[in-house]
Parts: C-alpha cells; sequence; structure tokens
C-alpha cells in the first residue's frame, strides 16, 4: 500500500519551532547565520544573567528566611530554563536526526485512518501545550502588576528579588531594571514551552506510531476454515497476513529506536525538570501562605503553582500514555484472528509478544520512569518538605 506524505515534522514541532525561531534558539538559518548567532547570544545572555543577579541577592540576603525562599523559587526556574537551552543547543544534531527519523518512510500514513491517529495527537499536544504557555503567560502578566499594584508608601520595586545595579527610585534606571526583568521573564516562559514542547512531541509521536500499528494489526484478514475459499486463494490470505504482521513488528522496532533516541536527547532535561520540581513546588507553598489570601501577590503565586504542576503533568502524561500504549499494542496483537494463520504468522507473533511484555518506558535520566505514579510521587515529596519547612517556619515566629 503507497504511503500517504505526511510533514510529520510540522505536524508535531510547528509551534516549538515557531517560538524558538524567534528567540534564535532553532536550528541556524543559512542566511545571516552571523546576526542569528549575536541574536542567540543576548537572549542566552538574558537568562543566564538573571541567574547570576539571582544568586548575588540569596548571598546578601542569607540568614533572611523569608526573603531567601522568595528569591530561591525563581533561582530554580531560571537556572531550569538555562540547563535546557543549553542541552538542546549542545545536543542539536541529536534533534536534527530525530527529526530525519520523523520523516522516514516507515513512520508515513498510509490511509486516512492513520492521518487521523497523527492529527488527533498533534491536536491534543497543542491544546494542552497551549495551556501551559496561556497559564505561564499569566504568571508573567500578575508578577509585573505586582510592583504597580502592591507598592507602599510611594515606594517603587521592582517585579522580582534580585540585586539590580540601578537605583529603583530613579528615572529611568527604574524603568531600565523593570523592562530587563519583565522581558527576561518573558523569554523565560516562552523558552520553557518551546523546548518542553519539542520533548513531548517526540513522545506524543511514539503514541500516533504506536496507534497506526495497532490499526495495521486490527486489518489482518480472516481465513476462514470453511471450503468457500479455493487454496491458492487462502494461501494468498496467509502470506499477506504475514507480511503484514512482519511490516508491523519492523514499524514497531522503529518506533522502539526513536523512544530510546528521543530519551537520550531529552533525558536530562527531564530529569532537571522532575527533581527541581520538588523544590519550587515546596517553596511556591511556602509563599502562598505567606501572602495575604486576594493580593496579586497571592494569585500570581498560585498561578504559578498551576503552571508548575501543568509543565509536570504534561511531562507525566505523556510519557505514560506512551506505556499504556504500547500494552495495549500487545493486546491488540493477541485480539488477531492469529489462530487461522500459518504456523510460521503464530511463531512470529508469539516472540513478538514476548517481547512486549516489557513495555516502552520514557524515562527521565534514564532512571524516573514518567507516569502518573511519578506524578504523584512528586507531588507527595512537596508536600512532605513543605509542611517540614512551615513547621520550621511557624517555630521561628
Amino acid at each position: 500500500m503507497a504511503a500517504i506524505v505526511t510533514d510529520n515534522v510540522t505536524l508535531f514541532l510547528n509551534l516549538p519551532r515557531y517560538i524558538l525561531v524567534y528567540l534564535g534558539i532553532w536550528l541556524r538559518p543559512d542566511n545571516y547565520a552571523t546576526l542569528y548567532r549575536l541574536y542567540t547570544a543576548i537572549i542566552l545572555l538574558s537568562q543566564y544573567s538573571f541567574v547570576f543577579l539571582e544568586f548575588i541577592y540569596i548571598a546578601l540576603a542569607w540568614g533572611d528566611m523569608d526573603a531567601v525562599t522568595e528569591a530561591s523559587f525563581l533561582l530554580f526556574t531560571q537556572a531550569s530554563v538555562c540547563f535546557k537551552v543549553t542541552r538542546f543547543l549542545i545536543n542539536k544534531k541529536k534533534f536534527v536526526d530525530l527529526m530525519s527519523l520523523m520523516e522516514e518512510e516507515v513512520f508515513q500514513a498510509q490511509n486516512d485512518r492513520h492521518v487521523r491517529c497523527l492529527l488527533n495527537q498533534s491536536v491534543l499536544l497543542r491544546r494542552l501545550c497551549s495551556f501551559f504557555l496561556g497559564s505561564a503567560l499569566t504568571t508573567c502578566t500578575l508578577w509585573g502588576l505586582m510592583p504597580i499594584v502592591d507598592r507602599t508608601d510611594g515606594e517603587r520595586i521592582f517585579p522580582f528579588l534580585i540585586w539590580m545595579p540601578v537605583n529603583p527610585q530613579k528615572s529611568p534606571e527604574y524603568e531600565y531594571g523593570y523592562f530587563y526583568q519583565m522581558a527576561a521573564i518573558y523569554i523565560s516562559a516562552f523558552l520553557f514551552i518551546g523546548v518542553d514542547n519539542a520533548a513531548l512531541s517526540m513522545i506524543m509521536f511514539g503514541c500516533a506510531q504506536l496507534e497506526i500499528i495497532m490499526d495495521k494489526i486490527e486489518q489482518i484478514k480472516r481465513v476462514p476454515m470453511s471450503g468457500k475459499l479455493k487454496k491458492d486463494e487462502r494461501e494468498r490470505l496467509i502470506q499477506e497476513n504475514q507480511v503484514s504482521l512482519v511490516e508491523c513488528l519492523k514499524h514497531h522496532q522503529a518506533v522502539i529506536r526513536f523512544i530510546e533516541k528521543a530519551e537520550d536527547t531529552y533525558h536530562a532535561n527531564i530529569f532537571f525538570q522532575l527533581t527541581g520540581s520538588v523544590a519550587i513546588i515546596c517553596i511556591i507553598g511556602l509563599r502562598i501562605t505567606a501572602a495575604a489570601p486576594g493580593s496579586v501577590q497571592f494569585i500570581g503565586m498560585l498561578s504559578y503553582m498551576v503552571t508548575m504542576l501543568s509543565q509536570l503533568f504534561l511531562y507525566c502524561w505523556c510519557g505514560n500514555e506512551l506505556t499504556i500504549r504500547s500494552e495495549i499494542l500487545r493486546e491488540v496483537m493477541y485480539l488477531c484472528p492469529w489462530h487461522e494463520q500459518s504456523n510460521s504468522f503464530r511463531k512470529i507473533l508469539w516472540m513478538a509478544m514476548e517481547r512486549m511484555k516489557r513495555p516502552i518506558i520514557f524515562k527521565a535520566g534514564h532512571y524516573i520512569p514518567l507516569s502518573r505514579p511519578t506524578f504523584v510521587a512528586i507531588l507527595r515529596s512537596s508536600y512532605s518538605y513543605f509542611a517540614v519547612l512551615n513547621q520550621t517556619q511557624n517555630k521561628e515566629k
């Protein structure tokens, strides 16, 4: 059956490509390469300088528990952005190889049902990531409003607690500092969604391919044992079914190789995000309890909590979907009319099902499986640390 040529890269990577191109992180264009490098350096400088200034502030405020905790959650977030973007740039060759794999013939749709599988997964991912992006931008906007709404005694303050080499009480120094902080944090939000979406797209592409394999298995034809079929027609059907099964297994092996390469490319990013999320969620919880209910700071922290939880949930949910589909595929293979096929068909099917007893699991750091239990475990750990720190803080007061 002839393949229907679909642009899988555009289908799954259009959103991160659009974001990262405009932030200078995507593949370098052939034209204006020098200017693009300079633009990339400016973007990276905005993020690394923010982390550096955050370190200075924490060092100067060391001993003040409230100031340190208020500054720490942003330090973890910005450090995560810098780490992810740097890893993305270092592993750009691996990323190019993954995009090349996505366009291989084995991953091309062969009919309208396969196209729908690809479309459904790409649209679902786009909607989830759009919610994450909207939540992140809402949080950034609320942070930008804090100096305006929560201004006390007419004293001007910056949106974030970082050391600044300018005086907020003077103009235009305050305006420059305010613009730098807000520009850096908005860039950070877009970098987050761009790099994360690129990794999640690879996982969801694997899910779509497993669904296509299931569809192929379901199309294996029955070979009735009655005398209605002539011998040559019966042998032809048996041969076609065996060819289809072998094709499905080759497709499955290609999916496994693709996911392994994707894990090798992104495992460090996701591991850093999962481990850092424990500290970030814990600190955000402390800031929420300290803020006045209904204030802009309270709403901003609550929005930030939703953003971090949605980011964490996206990774765990996508990884869980991949594992579930790899397990369902084994059941679908068992439900095919194998009892009406040849002995060689049954032997191949048996070996494939034995191999599929080990499902496809995407792991962060080659160690932590992306799954719903992992998501719950991280929330439990975050709450445990939060309870301890909150109790310690209350005793000090």
